[in-house]
């Protein structure tokens, strides 16, 4: 019988950590601004956005609000800009609805006044136009069209975001 190689049983043979690292230990304010300047220089970012990480890099209460107050008036960060940028890509990449726009919005803490602003940003005729396209791609995927079908139709736009009285009504135009 071979016995099992040295140091089978004993306790991990690893060096330990240095527990000064585990430390919370404040971190330097200068670095924590520059590199949160690259991440509000990467895309448009909301102050609840930065708000987050700013408290995972270990930024905590007034610090971080005046770093954010810095920013704001440096024109790294806007609100307003955050909210039309966010409301403009989710539209026309994600073809998201208002609806579905405004909830985003509402998690990423932005204002109501600004979130109105933002979804005032989209056309109203671009909006039906792909509200029309939705509704006509998911209409060839389907493959029985039971009489249920435009139902399920109406639901997918609802679910996309989209207004459920919209819907109806292209729908019922696409009826006639």
């Amino acid at each position: 019988m071979q016995l099992p190689a040295e140091g089978f049983f004993m306790k991990n043979t690893q060096p330990e950590k240095n527990k000064a690292s585990s430390l919370k230990i404040p971190p330097d304010i200068n670095k924590v601004v520059s590199r949160v300047r690259k991440f509000c220089a990467f895309r448009e970012r909301s102050q609840q956005e930065v708000r987050d990480k700013l408290y995972v890099w270990g930024l905590k209460g007034r610090e971080t609000e005046q770093v954010i107050a810095g920013l704001i008036a440096e024109g790294y960060l806007k609100e307003e800009r955050f909210a039309v940028a966010f409301a403009r890509g989710k539209f026309r990449i994600n073809k998201w609805g208002k609806i579905k726009i405004r909830k985003g919005l509402l998690l990423k803490k932005v204002p109501e006044p600004l979130i109105r602003r933002a979804l005032a940003a989209i056309d109203s005729s671009e909006y039906r136009i792909v509200l029309k396209s939705i509704l006509v791609s998911r209409e060839k995927r389907m493959r029985d069209k039971k009489p249920g079908y435009r139902q399920k139709l109406a639901g997918y736009a609802i679910l996309k975001g989209f207004e459920p009285e919209l819907v109806r009504e292209i729908l019922g135009d696409d009826q006639e």
